[in-house]
C-alpha cells in the first residue's frame, strides 16, 4: 500500500506526530541495552534447533502476509472461516504435511509452534487436521485409505478425531460408541447409544469438516473386540449432513472461537467393512477378526489412541510459542512505558523497576530452559518413531511416553502463568484484546485440559514411573524388600552431602538435590502404594483408594519432581554444545530456573534435611542478583525467540502511542498499514 494511502487514516495533526513516534519507541527500546552480550540471530538459531529453513520461510510469510494480521470483532461464522483459511494459506504453502510424521516430525511441531504465534485457532485446526486425524489416517490406515489421506494435505478432505465421548473423556477405553459388523451386508454399523457416548468437543465438526476417525468397540459376532478407528462421511460434498449424523455446534467459548467444535452423535450408520483402519488389526470378509495388538483392552487403546503422544507435544509447541509472543509482548512495552524515575518526571522505563523484573525475568528464564527442553524431546520422539532414522537416543516406549506428558503439562501450565503476569504487569493496556494477552489466557486453558488434563497426565507420569521402578527391581526380592534397597541408594545422597549451605549459584549442587527429591518422592509412593494381605480384589480396591482418594498431593509432587529434574537435564546438556557466545547468558537463565524450583519447593527441601536454613535464606540473594545480571539482556532475548514485530502485531510491542492517535476500534488493521 502507498504511504499516501496508508496515512488517509490520520488526521493532519496526528499525521504530524506520526512522523516521529515510530523511531521515538525503538529508540527507547534500542536504549534499554544497545550492546548485549549476544547476537540475537545466533540465539534464534540455537533455539530453532532442527528446521531452521522452515522457521525462516513461515515466519517471513507470516509476517509479510496481512492476511495473518489478528481480527477481533468479527462474527463467529467468519472468524471460523478465517481459521480455515489460514490454515490453507498455510498448506498451500507446503509448510505442513502429514506426510512429515513419517520422514521428519519435528518439522511438524516447528509448524505448530509459528502458527500459534499468530493465531491459537489456526493451530488447534491443524493439530487435528495434520497430527489427529491425518496422523491417525496415516499409521492405522492402509493402501485402501489413501484417497482419504491424499486430500488431507490439501484440505480436500478435512476431517476431525472421535475418540472423547461426554461421559468418557480420561477414561475412554470405557466409551460406550459401538461399531457393529454386519456380515450379511459387509458393513460396519456404527451407533451412538446414549447421550453420555455422544462424541465431544470435536474440533471441525461443527462446520468444516467431512471425515471423522471414530473410535469405537468393535463388536463381531456379540463379541467385544475392544476400540478402533473406523472412516465415517459425516458430510457430502456440498458440506450436508449424512444421513444418520447429528451435529450439534457448540457455540462460543471462553477463547479459540475460531474453532468449531461440536458434539456429535450417530444413529445405525453404515459405513463399508474397509473404513475400518486396519494396520494393526483386520476384519475380514464373512467377519474373521485378526488383530497384531497383544494385551488387554487398554493395551489395544493405548495402541489406536497413539497420535495423542505427538498430540501432546503439538500442544506443548503451541504452547512454547504463545508463550514466546507474550513475553515479547510485555518486555517490549515494559522497555517503553516510561514512569517516575529519580528526577520524579516520567523518563525511566518500568522494566527497570525491580518489581517488573521479578515478575517477568524469572517467566522468560523458564521459557527459554522449557523451549530447549522441548526442542529435545521432540527429536527423541522423532527419532523414536520414524525408522529410516538412526535412533541415537537409547530411550524406551515408556519413557517417551513419560517425556510427552511431562513437557505438555509443563508447558500448558506455564503459558498460563506467562499470560496472566505479562496482562498484569502491562497494567490497563494488557486488558485490550489487541494486545494479546486476553486470547492468550483463554488458549492457555486449552493447553491444561485438551489431549489429557495436565494434572491427569502428571498421575500417568507417576504410574509409568513407579511401572519402570517396578521392571528394574532384582526379581529376587520381593516389592518391600526392592524398596529398602533403593532407599539405602538414595538416604546416603543426602547424609553424605555435608551440608553445603545450599548455594543459589552451585548449579552442581542444586541438580544433585532435585534428583534426590525425585527418588525420595518416588521412593515414599512406591511403600505407601504396597498393599500386604487380602484377596487380589482387595488388594486392588486397596490402592485403588491410596492412589486417587489418600495421596494425590504426593502422586502430583512426585510426577512434577521427575518432569522438572527431566526439564533440567535436558536443558544444561544442550546448552553445553552451544556457541560459546550464548552460553554465558544461557547458563545465568538456567541457574535462574533452578534456584526458582528451590524457592517453589523450599518446604520440601529444608524438611528433609537437603538444604541448610542459612542456604535458603541466601537464595532470595542469588535469586535477585542472577535477575539485575539478566534483565539487561531481556530485549535481546525476545529478539532471540526470532518472533517478528508483524508477528506480534499488538500495539504496545510496537508504537502504542501511533496506535491511539486515532479512532483504531481496537483492530489492528489501519495500524498495521501505517508501520508495515
Amino acid at each position: 500500500m502507498a504511504l499516501c494511502t496508508r496515512l488517509q487514516y490520520l488526521s493532519p495533526r496526528t499525521l504530524a506526530l506520526s512522523r516521529c513516534l515510530s523511531s521515538e519507541m525503538a529508540d527507547l527500546r534500542d536504549k534499554w541495552n544497545p550492546s548485549p552480550s549476544f547476537t540475537p540471530s545466533k540465539m534464534t538459531h540455537f533455539l530453532d534447533d532442527q528446521n531452521q529453513d522452515l522457521h525462516a520461510k513461515m515466519r517471513a510469510f507470516l509476517s509479510t502476509d496481512k492476511f495473518f494480521v489478528p481480527r477481533y470483532n468479527i462474527p463467529l461464522e467468519e472468524e471460523r472461516e478465517l481459521a480455515l483459511e489460514r490454515l490453507r494459506a498455510l498448506c498451500d504453502n507446503k509448510f505442513i504435511s502429514v506426510h512429515f510424521f513419517s520422514t521428519n516430525p519435528t518439522a511438524v511441531f516447528a509448524a505448530h509452534e509459528n502458527a500459534s504465534i499468530v493465531d491459537g485457532a489456526t493451530a488447534t485446526k491443524m493439530t487435528v487436521q495434520f497430527n489427529l486425524f491425518g496422523g491417525t489416517v496415516l499409521k492405522l490406515g492402509t493402501a485402501r485409505h489413501k484417497e482419504v489421506l491424499d486430500g488431507i494435505d490439501s484440505l480436500s478432505n478435512i476431517g476431525c478425531f472421535g475418540l472423547s465421548e461426554l461421559g468418557y473423556g480420561n477414561n475412554a477405553v470405557e466409551m460406550e460408541t459401538t461399531a457393529t459388523y454386519d456380515a450379511e451386508g459387509d458393513e460396519i454399523v456404527v451407533h451412538t447409544p446414549s447421550v453420555k457416548a455422544q462424541k465431544y468437543w470435536i474440533t471441525n465438526g461443527a462446520v468444516h469438516a467431512n471425515h471423522m476417525v471414530v473410535f469405537a468397540q468393535l463388536m463381531v459376532d456379540g463379541e467385544n473386540n475392544g476400540i478402533h478407528g473406523v472412516l465415517v462421511p459425516i458430510r457430502d460434498a456440498e458440506g450436508n449432513t449424512m444421513p444418520g449424523v447429528t451435529i450439534h455446534d457448540m457455540g462460543i467459548k471462553m477463547g479459540l472461537n475460531g474453532i468449531d467444535n461440536a458434539k456429535i452423535s450417530f444413529d445405525n450408520v453404515r459405513v463399508p467393512r474397509t473404513n475400518l483402519l486396519n494396520s494393526e488389526s483386520e476384519l475380514h470378509k464373512g467377519g474373521v477378526y485378526e488383530t497384531k495388538i497383544t494385551g488387554n483392552n487398554r493395551a489395544r487403546f493405548l495402541k489406536v489412541a497413539d497420535q495423542l503422544l505427538s498430540g501432546r507435544i503439538c500442544i506443548a509447541s503451541m504452547s512454547q510459542g504463545a508463550t514466546k509472543a507474550c513475553m515479547a509482548i510485555a518486555l517490549r512495552y515494559s522497555a517503553t512505558r516510561l514512569t517516575a524515575g529519580p528526577t520524579g518526571k516520567s523518563d525511566f522505563p518500568i522494566l527497570g523497576y525491580q518489581l517488573q523484573q521479578r515478575a517477568l525475568i524469572p517467566l522468560l528464564a523458564k521459557t527459554y530452559i522449557y523451549d530447549i527442553a522441548l526442542k529435545e524431546i521432540q527429536a527423541m520422539y522423532a527419532k523414536y518413531t520414524v525408522p529410516s532414522t538412526q535412533n541415537v537416543y537409547t530411550v524406551s516406549h515408556r519413557e517417551i511416553v513419560m517425556m510427552c506428558c511431562a513437557i505438555k503439562a509443563i508447558t500448558g501450565w506455564h503459558i498460563n502463568e506467562a499470560a496472566t503476569i505479562s496482562r498484569e504487569r502491562s497494567g490497563g493496556q494488557g486488558y485490550l484484546a489487541a494486545n494479546r494477552f486476553g486470547p492468550a489466557i483463554g488458549g492457555s486453558h486449552s493447553s491444561m485440559t485438551a489431549e489429557g488434563d495436565n494434572s491427569v497426565l502428571m498421575m500417568k507420569v507417576a504410574m509409568e514411573y513407579l511401572a519402570d521402578l517396578a521392571t528394574k527391581m532384582d526379581p529376587k526380592k520381593n516389592f518391600s524388600g526392592s524398596i529398602g534397597f533403593l532407599l539405602q541408594q538414595v538416604t546416603p545422597g543426602v547424609v553424605l552431602r555435608g551440608f553445603k549451605g545450599g548455594s543459589g549459584t552451585d548449579v552442581d549442587f542444586i541438580r544433585k538435590i532435585l534428583k534426590i527429591r525425585e527418588e525420595l518422592l518416588f521412593t515414599q509412593l512406591a511403600k505407601v502404594m504396597m498393599v500386604k494381605g487380602g484377596s487380589k480384589e482387595e488388594k486392588r480396591v486397596a490402592r485403588f483408594k491410596i492412589w486417587s482418594q489418600q495421596q494425590q498431593d504426593l502422586v502430583q509432587s512426585a510426577a512434577r519432581a521427575y518432569s522438572e529434574r527431566l526439564i533440567s537435564d535436558l536443558a544444561i546438556e544442550k546448552i553445553a554444545l552451544a556457541d560459546a557466545e550464548l552460553q554465558p547468558i544461557l547458563k545465568k537463565m538456567y541457574n535462574l530456573y533452578l534456584i526458582s524450583l528451590l524457592q517453589e519447593n523450599i518446604g520440601f527441601f529444608l524438611t528433609n534435611g537437603l538444604i541448610s536454613k542459612g542456604g535458603a535464606n541466601s537464595l532470595r540473594g542469588d535469586f535477585n542478583k542472577l535477575i539485575a545480571d539478566i534483565s539487561p539482556e531481556a530485549l535481546a532475548l525476545a529478539e532471540g525467540f526470532g518472533i517478528t514485530e508483524e508477528m506480534l502485531s499488538a500495539p504496545i510491542a510496537r508504537d502504542w502511542e501511533l496506535y491511539n492517535s486515532y479512532d483504531n476500534a481496537g483492530e489492528m488493521d489501519k495500524f498495521e498499514d501505517l508501520v508495515r
